[in-house]
């Protein structure tokens, strides 16, 4: 579920507005500005852009950028812009910091096939390059093989299983990881094409007959690589995306000098979706509430803004 607090109807016009005036005279108002589009979904975001340049003739989100700062102004910009767009930006980000591939596969693999493809379609339409085309250029070996066909996947979204197919895709991965075989061809086409209900499965077959989850067997090889890590999340992020986030969370808040673009990416990208979700197993695992502790590793405008999305006035 949603963590968004929005309202069922609002006056585009009348928050564009709010928004000019935020911005006149001597510095911001961003109390005005988060009392808007912190509370705004994606749709209505969207007319508030529209409403903004029909009366100002100005791009709102250009002016965002002018006026705001640091994290607060990361967090509004990524927050303002279509999902799809943002899922552009996020992975031209994480391309251009070398490495930075769990973004990535975060986006291939728990977005769904349509949402996957209007993401590739935003992006060509920004970068006038295809993610493909980039994935390609920033990777070498079997992880561009494994991210190419991940972000590439168009991926059959019904409900039917093949449980025959699932043990015998469950015995190839299992021998796999018997062999230390992680990059195998036939690893990276399941991986890369079966359906996500197919391939949960298959995981659940792997478990059944090794009385362990696929992740954990991963985890536990003491032959560590770069593909072995992508590989993990890439199964993490389609069989449990819950538990993939609320460990990116944990991860961020716990890191020495919070990690405030994997804070903001997650909060950004699931207010709309799944964030009340995430919440609830963050307080289980943790024993403390994400807003407090959020609350806790960050400050000012800015966090304010992210306890806006969590659904938590401070």
């Amino acid at each position: 579920m949603a963590s968004l607090v929005a309202p069922g109807d609002h006056d585009s016009v009348q928050d564009a507005e709010t928004l000019y005036k935020a911005f006149k005279g001597w510095g911001t108002n961003e109390k005005a500005v988060i009392s808007v589009l912190g509370h705004r979904n994606a749709a209505q975001r969207k007319q508030i852009r529209q409403a903004y340049w029909d009366l100002y003739q100005e791009e709102l989100v250009k002016r965002l950028e002018s006026e705001l700062t640091g994290d607060f102004e990361r967090a509004v910009y990524r927050w303002i812009l279509d999902p799809e767009d943002r899922d552009a930006v996020l992975a031209n980000v994480a391309l251009r910091k070398s490495g930075d591939y769990h973004v990535i596969i975060e986006i291939a693999c728990v977005r769904s096939a349509e949402e996957l493809l209007t993401v590739r379609r935003a992006y060509q339409a920004r970068y006038k390059h295809s993610l493909e085309e980039d994935v390609a250029a920033h990777t070498t070996g079997d992880v561009r093989k494994l991210l190419v066909g991940l972000v590439t996947a168009f991926r059959y979204e019904g409900a039917e299983i093949n449980t025959r197919l699932a043990k015998s895709e469950a015995d190839i991965l299992q021998d796999a990881i018997k062999d230390k075989a992680f990059n195998h061809d036939e690893v990276i086409r399941i991986l890369t094409t079966r359906s996500k209900t197919q391939l949960m499965a298959t995981f659940n077959s792997f478990k059944d007959d090794q009385g362990t989850s696929i992740t954990k067997m991963l985890l536990g090889e003491s032959a560590d690589n770069e593909f072995k890590t992508l590989l993990r999340i890439a199964i993490r992020c389609i069989n449990e995306p819950l538990k993939y986030y609320e460990k990116v969370l944990r991860n961020a808040i716990r890191k020495v000098g919070t990690d405030e673009d994997a804070l903001t990416r997650v909060i950004v990208t699931r207010a709309e979706k799944d964030l009340l979700d995430i919440k609830d197993l963050y307080y289980k695992r943790n024993s403390v509430a994400l807003d407090h502790a959020v609350a806790n590793e960050t400050s000012g405008d800015y966090k304010h803004f992210l306890l806006a999305l969590l659904g938590k006035e401070d």
